[in-house]
């Protein structure tokens, strides 16, 4: 009897294991790099930028992602719709869509992320820029502008993970996290489960807006069922809450202008918790509650960002 279980639970791990492997080459070919390859201290990070003719002397706005996703999604919300006026970087995170996550766990670390990202902007020849962080990446923009002040002309944090919350993380990203039981995981079950899950997960995180049409196709969003995305996104994930912890008392030295952007109908990053909270922090800072808008904010408020990020880029200047 033990022995008919334990085969059976083989069986559905190599079953897993195969469709993951054919699914990952799928997404894959559906979903090829789109920018190009920056070097940073042991990998690079891959970067897409947007030219705008009219951008003059404006600073860059930097999108940074949030979790589960990759540079496309920011791509699609904001991307056209910021270059129209500004030369638009958009970046990979470390470990997500193309980029290499050279440090391993260690880069899990917001900070860490925010050096490699300065350090791959700095090869661009960046110099001061509008640093945008959605979700995730509100803790990475707000370590990028305490730790290189001089090289922020403003700060803009959308719907921004800032500050540390009651209870954790799911708990596929747990297991995704541990060692080595979190790798069989990853590279036997999350992919068929996810592909499973993708369609309510993506409805649950834009509620009460619809999801885009066709967004799992136009976002690249299935890339981050490839195993070592998973995994890294999951050590993202459960990394976080104590990074912010301790990022929390350094707010009040920001130095750089900046606006927060917030839907009071958030049910994945609290506005009470994250975005009032680092308003009351950052010194000057400007919050913007958008009624009735979810945790989508760029989706849902594309032209209301553009419109904040030009008035903050315009009295940094």
């Amino acid at each position: 009897m033990l022995l008919d279980v334990l085969l059976a639970i083989l069986a559905i791990l190599l079953a897993g294991a195969a469709i993951t492997a054919v699914g990952v080459a799928h997404i894959e070919r559906a979903h090829p790099p789109a920018g190009v390859f920056v070097p940073v201290s042991g990998g690079r990070l891959h970067v897409v930028e947007l030219a705008s003719a009219g951008a003059g002397d404006a600073p860059p706005v930097v999108l940074l992602h949030g979790a589960s996703a990759n540079l496309e999604d920011l791509r699609l919300a904001l991307g056209a719709q910021l270059a129209r006026a500004h030369r638009v970087i958009l970046v990979d995170r470390p470990g997500h869509g193309f980029s290499d996550r050279p440090g391993g766990l260690a880069d899990a670390s917001p900070g860490r992320q925010a050096a490699l990202i300065a350090e791959a902007l700095a090869r661009l020849g960046v110099g001061r820029a509008v640093m945008a962080g959605f979700s995730l990446s509100g803790a990475v923009a707000a370590a990028y502008a305490l730790d290189f002040p001089a090289r922020v002309a403003a700060l803009v944090l959308l719907a921004p993970v800032t500050h540390p919350w009651k209870g954790g993380v799911a708990w596929y990203n747990k297991l995704a996290a541990a060692p080595l039981v979190g790798r069989l995981f990853a590279y036997t079950l999350v992919l068929p489960l996810g592909l499973a899950m993708f369609a309510r997960a993506a409805a649950s995180t834009f509620a009460p807006q619809t999801v885009p049409q066709d967004y799992a196709r136009r976002a690249a969003g299935r890339l981050v069922l490839r195993p070592p995305e998973f995994v890294a996104n999951a050590q993202d994930l459960t990394a976080l809450k104590a990074f912010v912890a301790a990022q929390v008392p350094r707010y009040r030295e920001i130095a750089a202008p900046t606006v927060i952007i917030t839907g009071d109908r958030d049910g994945t990053v609290s506005p009470r918790i994250h975005a009032r909270a680092a308003a009351a922090l950052i010194p000057n800072a400007k919050l913007v509650v958008l009624e009735g808008v979810g945790h989508m904010v760029p989706h849902a408020a594309a032209e209301a960002i553009a419109k904040e990020i030009e008035e903050i880029a315009a009295n940094s200047e």
